[in-house]
């Protein structure tokens, strides 16, 4: 029986807390941008943000686009078992507090884990030390972006989503919080522990349109959504905002480790507007997804026509000779009736693709900082090779302005003769009219000189500190033969056939009992929210069953075949266990049936 909610206004935004439901979806988080359908639904944390909604999955995900547009809020429900937008789970749990997560089933282990904290902690300081002096002397911020700080470094993975049609005014970051509640984008920005210092830059006019969200969800506790307002058409983009929109998109690029890009099938068309947006992540090419979502709402025919449609349109925005990556998806809560079944192979295929992305997030944290930080120092030191050149070319006396000019005017010749005499790749420059803009806001007999010193400390943190911090960070292999974890399996023998009938409401999800699995599944002492072989076969044997049994019913369950059973696939062999205790062994299905995922059914 759901439990009773209760909910409290909060600046504009209505909070409340909600008992978990045995109606609860089993999917267990979701998040997506699009557009705002209301399906009646209460919400129980509601803001005026963007267009966040549908990516669910554990595995895999659904997403869910309404078909409506036009401007309305999100929804966000946090309770104790689930964190909705509007209306769809980007998290939940069972009724039993159970929460699932990416990695691997369980919650996500902790950001940085503790073999990782003594390198983030060197990280900063070789920042500090030897990177942050060389930005502050050549004014770094004044042509890039602010310094970083400790929290700016320390940041949980975050996910950009970008689309065209809006259904608000505002960014909105979703982040964990210790209770449901909203902050103004101006008391964010001053949070120390927050990496959102460095909006201040943009004025009043854009942090009355930001604000963070936050509530108590183990997804967010390893990932920041950033939900972004839609792209308006015409002359709206850059005057009705009162805020340079493409600068934020910069802002938000450089920091992203992951940027969705949402498309509909049966809306490709890339505006104006879009396309700046487009070009604002240039730079940040590797971090781009692009996902063709309702993919389930043209037949596979139409489909090849509108995946070469979208790509012949992105060809034409993003100037790469790389082909960007696709995803196909369809990420309903609830499938349309006129959904086509054609193409659902490919699309589950398409959706695991996309959500291995998602579930490295975490993983790779500590790493990806390594290697923004390398990028950043890369910059930092071409930038003070520009600026100290420009100073030494400006006269002692006489002509100044017109030199200046001069420079300005020949910028793309000065840029040519810094990679002559300092030897630096053509592809560390910076965009030519993008600097020749920020220079004419300086006077270059203000700039510093070349000091070989600061130099001279990048140049080791480059070849000698961050190299020696990558050596030291933990090599592991996550990848494991399936078979060879199985720890029943015995090689050459004969497959198990089965025959014996049961109702077909025993072979969904919803009748798992996980709740009485998830004591022995803890007590194995999970890594990563998942157990082994080695591990899992002691309480297995218990039961009694033969090794050729136990062999079958781990393959079942095992269904993503990485050799490991997270919480839900434990919970599934558990119930096949049951099933063969109480009906004999010819119960076990040859293949494991879809329903019995619970990101499918």
């Amino acid at each position: 029986m759901p439990m009773p909610s209760h909910s409290t206004p909060v600046g504009g935004m209505v909070l409340s807390s909600t008992g978990p439901s045995l109606t609860d979806d089993y999917s267990p988080f979701v998040f997506g941008h699009g557009d705002s359908r209301k399906t009646g639904a209460s919400p129980s944390l509601s803001a005026e943000s963007g267009k966040t909604k549908g990516l669910k999955g554990h595995i895999k995900n659904k997403f869910s686009r309404g078909g409506s547009h036009g401007h309305g809020g999100i929804t966000v429900d946090a309770s104790p078992s689930s964190v909705r937008i509007n209306g769809h789970h980007l998290i939940s749990s069972t009724a039993t507090h159970t929460y699932h997560g990416i990695g691997g089933g369980g919650s996500f282990s902790n950001l940085i884990h503790d073999d990782y904290r003594p390198l983030m902690d060197e990280l900063k300081e070789t920042y500090r030390r030897k990177i942050r002096p060389l930005e502050t002397t050549y004014n770094f911020e004044g042509f890039h972006s602010a310094p970083l700080s400790d929290s700016d470094i320390e940041a949980k993975p975050i996910v950009l989503l970008l689309g065209q049609y809006s259904t608000t005014d505002r960014f909105v970051a979703i982040m964990n919080g210790v209770e449901p509640r909203v902050i103004p984008g101006n008391a964010a920005a001053v949070t120390a522990d927050m990496p959102f210092r460095g909006l201040n830059k943009f004025g009043q006019a854009f942090l009355t349109r930001f604000q963070v969200s936050q509530c108590p969800s183990p997804l967010l506790e390893n990932m920041t959504l950033i939900d972004t307002p839609g792209i308006l058409a015409g002359t709206k983009q850059r005057v009705e905002r009162g805020y340079d929109f493409t600068k934020i998109i910069e802002w938000f690029a450089e920091r992203a480790d992951l940027i969705l890009l949402f498309f509909d099938s049966h809306k490709l068309d890339i505006s104006d507007e879009f396309k700046s947006s487009i070009h604002a992540l240039k730079g940040h090419e590797e971090k781009v997804r692009v996902i063709l979502n309702k993919s389930d709402m043209v037949n596979q025919q139409q489909l090849m026509r509108v995946y070469g449609a979208l790509m012949w349109s992105l060809g034409k925005v993003i100037q790469t000779p790389e082909v960007m990556r696709v995803y196909l998806g369809s990420f309903w809560t609830h499938r349309p009736l006129n959904a086509f079944e054609d193409c659902r192979v490919l699309l589950d295929a398409e959706q695991a693709d996309l959500v291995r992305d998602l579930h490295d997030l975490p993983r790779n944290a500590a790493i990806r900082k390594v290697n923004e930080i390398v990028k950043r120092a890369r910059q930092a030191k071409v930038h003070a090779y520009i600026i100290g050149h420009l100073k030494k070319e400006m006269p002692a006396v006489f002509g100044k302005t017109n030199r200046q000019q001069d420079l300005i005017r020949d910028l793309d010749k000065e840029f040519k003769k810094i990679q002559q005499l300092n030897g630096v790749p053509e592809g560390d420059f910076p965009e030519i009219e993008k600097f020749r803009l920020s220079l004419r806001a300086y006077k270059f007999e203000s700039f510093s000189k070349l000091k070989e010193p600061i130099l001279t400390m990048v140049e080791e943190a480059l070849s000698i500190d961050l190299p020696r911090l990558m050596r030291r960070f933990p090599q592991s292999n996550h990848t494991v033969e399936q078979a060879s974890n199985n720890p029943f399996l015995i090689p050459d023998s004969p497959p198990l056939s089965g025959s014996g009938e049961i109702p077909p409401s025993y072979w969904h999800f919803s009748s798992v009992d996980k709740a009485s699995s998830m004591p022995t599944f803890l007590s194995l002492h999970p890594i990563d929210g998942r157990v082994g072989g080695a591990a899992a076969k002691p309480y297995l044997m218990s039961t009694g069953l033969s090794t050729e049994i136990l062999a079958k019913v781990w393959s079942l369950a095992d269904w993503d075949q990485n050799g490991y059973l997270d919480e839900n696939e434990f919970a599934v062999a558990m119930h096949l266990i049951r099933a063969v205790e109480s009906g004999g062994e010819s119960v076990l299905p040859e293949t494991l049936p879809r329903t019995m995922i619970p990101y499918i059914y």
